[in-house]
């Protein structure tokens, strides 16, 4: 009977855990919001060039790529919920330094930190999401990564506002990192308490992202790199090679960013039916025919499907990168930071890297490697059936939870 009663509790804490990781990631998202509505402010706050200001929004992903290695050190050190608390709270105060810049050198600074604060979080919520998956045995990843967007989209509508009323941006971004620093706080205190095992060796202060790692973030390269060029350039690509009207290319970038976010919400219940590896070759091919429709397109509507098809195919792959990462080895924080710094890599490359091409030839080669990077996910989906093979099974729920101890 006690066993009985224990596992109950043991799947209630979980159950809230979920919750609690969900609400994290909203958060996450909401301030990245908070901070893209309000870039021209802090534009002409800073008195930047828009050449200048492309220079400084690289600082982000740089200083993402070289703290992630970092995080899992910290969770090490001080546990998963204190440094969830802590890494968190971190990243929704430091949206404060941006508009706070003067110049160019403090905004890269600003963003430089910003960037880090991003990337040292995002690998501790992702690790806590992997563990609550794997401890309910079923895949929840696609909708936490689905819940930043609504987070995302939350954060824009707020910053949106705030710039139609003509709000400072200061006192905005001041307002809006108190708010979710608060409700951080409170949904961390839900969160799995896990601690390291005595005899668990801490992983280095920084290392390059492990052997296990590298393929899977092959994998997240190629969808990130789709996606980044997707939420780039897609409008561009409607306005210039096919002469749509500008509304209509904006709607085309809102339709896609749409798409991916429906698709994680709803991915979870594919990706429980068919696996991960089934799930994202599938993509694969939905992505690969999004891009042909694109490069062949000859008016604004087939391309525009395309485009919708591109997010459905890719939205999951993402995720699933994290969650097998975090199933593929002996430190799972170590594997998803690395997984973390691949793909953060490859959406700082996406931007430059497209409009480069497009420079030297034209936007629709540009995109005929977006669309043989995303089709390589057809191929490349065999990578990620190690995390299928090392998910936990059990025939009862309960059972599953009832084992593992924080």
């Amino acid at each position: 009977m006690n066993d009985v009663v224990s596992g109950v509790v043991d799947r209630r804490a979980v159950m809230r855990a979920r919750y609690a990781v969900a609400a994290v990631f909203a958060v996450h998202g909401a301030v990245t919001g908070s901070f893209a509505t309000r870039v021209p402010w802090v534009q002409d706050h800073a008195s930047v060039s828009p050449g200048q200001l492309g220079l400084a929004l690289a600082f982000p992903a740089l200083g993402a790529s070289l703290a992630m290695p970092l995080a899992g050190r910290i969770i090490h050190r001080f546990g998963a919920r204190t440094a969830l608390r802590g890494l968190l709270a971190l990243w929704t105060l430091a949206l404060v330094l941006p508009s706070q810049a003067p110049n160019l050198a403090t905004l890269c600074l600003a963003l430089f930190v910003f960037g880090a604060a991003a990337g040292m979080s995002d690998v501790a919520m992702n690790a806590q999401g992997v563990e609550v998956e794997n401890r309910l045995n079923r895949s929840i990843m696609s909708g936490l990564h689905g819940m930043w967007s609504a987070g995302a989209l939350l954060g824009s509508a707020g910053g949106t506002l705030a710039a139609h009323l003509d709000v400072d941006a200061r006192l905005h971004h001041a307002a809006a990192a108190g708010v979710l620093t608060v409700v951080g706080f409170a949904a961390c205190a839900w969160v799995l308490d896990l601690q390291p095992t005595e005899d668990e060796e801490p992983p280095p202060r920084f290392a390059l992202p492990p052997r296990s790692a590298l393929l899977i973030g092959a994998v997240g390269f190629c969808a990130m790199f789709a996606e980044g060029a997707c939420l780039d350039w897609s409008a561009v690509y409607l306005e210039d090679r096919l002469e749509a009207s500008a509304g209509l290319a904006a709607a085309c970038t809102t339709g896609f960013t749409l798409t991916m976010a429906l698709a994680r919400f709803a991915g979870d219940k594919v990706i429980d039916r068919f696996g991960a590896v089934r799930t994202v070759r599938a993509g694969g091919f939905v992505a690969g025919f999004g891009g042909l429709l694109i490069v062949l397109a000859g008016h604004p509507a087939v391309a525009i499907t395309g485009f919708a098809l591109m997010g459905l195919g890719i939205a999951v792959v993402v995720p699933l990168c994290f969650a097998a990462a975090g199933r593929s080895g002996p430190n799972p924080s170590q594997a998803i930071a690395g997984v973390a710094t691949i793909t953060y890599t490859s959406g700082l490359v996406a931007p430059g890297a497209t409009g480069g091409l497009a420079q030297a030839t034209s936007l629709t080669v540009s995109f005929a490697l977006v669309t043989v990077l995303a089709g390589a996910l057809a191929a490349l989906a065999g990578v990620l059936r190690a995390g299928d093979r090392n998910r936990p099974k059990v025939s009862r729920p309960a059972e599953a939870v009832r084992d593992m101890r924080p």
